[in-house]
């Protein structure tokens, strides 16, 4: 919090208070405790019981650690709503990547837990869509706990939408039954926030709870998500040995994403583009003198800092500086900590460096992302930045214009559900909430705005 811009935005009162009495269910649940075992001796007698005083929703990770961030985030406000006890199967590469962050208590599922996460998928049966196809629970949701299993599998990554019945997750009366089963496994590599503002028995509490709605992510994401000592030490060492004396931190985050590929070179263009009609980065100075008398000891140092996968992308950022003066005498430096060229999944380094880049951007005070990526929204989110998106390629060329500023704050919900529960007609996702418009980055998505 010493190196971030302070919020700009004040906690409610009733987040506030909805926190503390997280935090005391979550100590009273947390794996160890009495109240722990007596639902694992439930779970094992294969149906589900209303004599419980703590239920569970399992977090399990999916895909890059930005799909990872917004997932933890959404599935702890669907905990928060559901009065339920949020927990995350540590995988080999989330070991050292955050800090517990709930008083006197653990957030880890146990080793010997004795569901197998593993495995599940868009066709697995235990997952709800599958049971109520199937008719292995009642699909007028009047069935009493004593009817149906202790454990259910909610699958709301990408391709859910494949199948109807999974996406009714979004639906009042599903809700309904859902909230009967002790234990659930929610895996998603969505951030499905806005989703929940379509329950109508969630609403007024998503009211009460973010009186300005666009600050779910930046609110809960500083409240839940805290790097491990290892990434700190990463994040503070390349800070204080490059950006702390900064008085203006300028970040860019660059990918190139299969649905939009385009070159180095082109992207290159693109971000300079950017920098340039948006006044984010002064301008060359291509004649033969050097505007000198400018610069000063009165200029704005100013530092970029670049985030990409790509080596040569900060390499020709950097050389055009490097080569050329500004035309305001500036000195822009410019800085990328790593740049590993492919994604590696399931890599505890890579995504601890990662993390730690996005820390490293939300110390910015200016930010340029590209559109669709969950690594910008968690920066910017946290950050409470709003951000330039770089738009999606045209013809693996530069669009025009070569980036926009986002309206709203909160990240967009890739892949929303587009029927109304009632009737299943099909619908414009933002039809089925208030708060809601289609992401300025991504046309398909719908985010929070107010």
């Amino acid at each position: 919090m010493l190196h971030r811009k302070a919020s700009p935005y004040i906690l409610s009162s009733h987040l506030i208070s909805k926190l503390r009495k997280y935090e005391e269910l979550h100590k009273k649940c947390a794996p160890n405790t009495p109240h722990f075992k007596k639902s694992l001796q439930q779970l094992k007698k294969n149906q589900s019981t209303d004599q419980l005083d703590c239920n569970y929703v399992l977090w399990s990770p999916v895909a890059g650690i930005g799909n990872r961030m917004v997932t933890l985030v959404s599935t702890f406000l669907y905990a928060l709503l559901t009065n339920r006890v949020m927990l995350i199967h540590q995988t080999a590469d989330m070991v050292d990547l955050f800090c517990e962050p709930f008083p006197g208590s653990t957030w880890y599922l146990p080793s010997d837990f004795p569901v197998n996460i593993y495995g599940y998928d868009l066709h697995s049966q235990n997952s709800y869509g599958y049971m109520v196809a199937h008719n292995l629970i009642n699909a007028d949701h009047d069935s009493p706990p004593s009817a149906l299993p202790p454990f259910m599998y909610l699958h709301i990554k990408y391709n859910y939408r494949e199948q109807d019945l999974h996406t009714r997750f979004f639906c009042a009366d599903d809700q309904e039954m859902i909230n009967k089963i002790n234990w659930i496994l929610l895996k998603s590599d969505n951030y499905i926030v806005p989703g929940l503002f379509m329950v109508p028995k969630f609403e007024k509490e998503l009211e009460w709870m973010f009186p300005l709605k666009e600050t779910v992510f930046h609110h809960l994401g500083r409240y839940l998500l805290h790097p491990s000592n290892s990434v700190w030490g990463m994040v503070m060492r390349y800070h204080k040995s490059y950006l702390a004396k900064a008085k203006e931190k300028i970040g860019i985050q660059a990918r190139i994403f299969f649905w939009a590929p385009i070159s180095i070179d082109e992207l290159y263009k693109q971000i300079v583009a950017c920098t340039q009609i948006k006044s984010i980065l002064p301008q060359l100075n291509h004649g033969h003198s050097e505007n000198s008398s400018m610069a000063t000891d009165e200029a704005n140092p100013r530092a970029v800092l670049v985030t990409s996968l790509y080596g040569e992308l900060y390499d020709r950022i950097r050389d055009m500086y490097y080569m050329h003066s500004t035309t305001t005498g500036e000195i822009i430096s410019v800085y990328q900590p790593s740049h590993d060229e492919n994604q590696q999944f399931d890599q505890l380094v890579h995504n601890q460096k990662a993390l730690a880049e996005i820390w490293l951007l939300s110390f910015s005070d200016v930010l340029i992302t590209t559109s669709g990526s969950t690594f910008g929204y968690v920066s910017y989110s946290l950050a409470s930045v709003k951000p330039f998106f770089l738009l999606s390629s045209k013809d693996q060329k530069v669009p025009h214009p070569p980036c926009r500023r986002a309206i709203t704050l909160d990240p967009c919900f890739h892949s929303p559900p587009d029927f109304i529960c009632k009737t299943s007609n099909k619908t414009d996702s933002v039809k089925l909430a208030r708060y809601l418009r289609h992401c300025e980055d991504y046309g398909e998505g719908i985010k929070l705005f107010d």
